[in-house]
């Protein structure tokens, strides 16, 4: 079974500097049927301003992962570890027993487009840690496995049983990802326009997977999109 939320029945804020939509309850957007989806608990879209961002702030027991659709994003963290994200790279921190950080657009003039997405672990009170990775060649026309419990495909490594897959379809390719018995699966649209199974999904869409063995996603557009199997 598909079920599409639409892009607009998602939370959204508008703080001048950033732009955000939101999945699930984050902030001061709340709704207690949209707390989380397995142990996915974030999907953020942000948008934000040239030269602004987020300050320095504490996480904890949560794994934290950011894409880079558009624009660069600075992290700066507590571990010692950091670096510029652009687009196709992907950062995963967990946060463990606590980590501060910052998060910040480091260009004067470009816009910064980015998903965050935190899911919870297995184990709390693990130590602090941080990855990242491009995966930027592998991304077009394909749908890459990027962060996984066992490391596979050279993926980064999370600590919890979920997977997640990211991917540019082409207008008119199809792309077959399996699912196995009794998972779930979670997609969201960055950017264009598929369809699902049969279902169509526009920007901002997501979609809750359940009962499904086979994922068939065909691009209508060229699009930018995420995909988690969750258990």
């Amino acid at each position: 079974m598909i079920t599409r939320l639409p892009a607009d029945s998602r939370g959204a804020a508008d703080f001048g500097w950033l732009q955000a939509r939101y999945s699930f309850s984050f902030g001061q957007y709340h709704d207690p049927a949209r707390m989380g989806f397995s142990h996915l608990r974030v999907l953020n879209q942000d948008r934000v301003q040239p030269a602004q961002g987020f300050q320095p702030h504490g996480h904890e027991n949560m794994e934290i992962i950011t894409y880079v659709l558009e624009g660069a994003l600075e992290h700066k963290a507590t571990t010692d570890e950091g670096g510029v994200l652009k687009p196709g790279e992907v950062q995963l921190m967990s946060a463990g027993t606590g980590v501060r950080h910052s998060e910040v657009n480091p260009s004067e003039t470009e816009p910064l487009h980015l998903l965050q997405m935190w899911v919870l672990p297995a184990k709390a009170g693990t130590t602090p840690s941080y990855q990242q990775k491009d995966f930027d060649a592998q991304l077009d026309g394909a749908l890459p496995l990027v962060v996984s419990p066992d490391g596979a495909d050279g993926s980064l490594v999370i600590g919890q049983d979920t997977r997640l897959y990211a991917g540019r379809p082409r207008a008119g390719q199809e792309l077959r990802v399996a699912l196995p018995e009794g998972r779930r699966g979670w997609l969201h649209v960055a950017v264009g326009s598929i369809e699902l199974n049969g279902e169509v999904l526009e920007a901002g869409d997501d979609a809750a997977i359940e009962g499904e063995t086979e994922l068939v996603i065909r691009g209508r557009e060229a699009s930018d999109l995420v995909l988690f199997d969750l258990a």
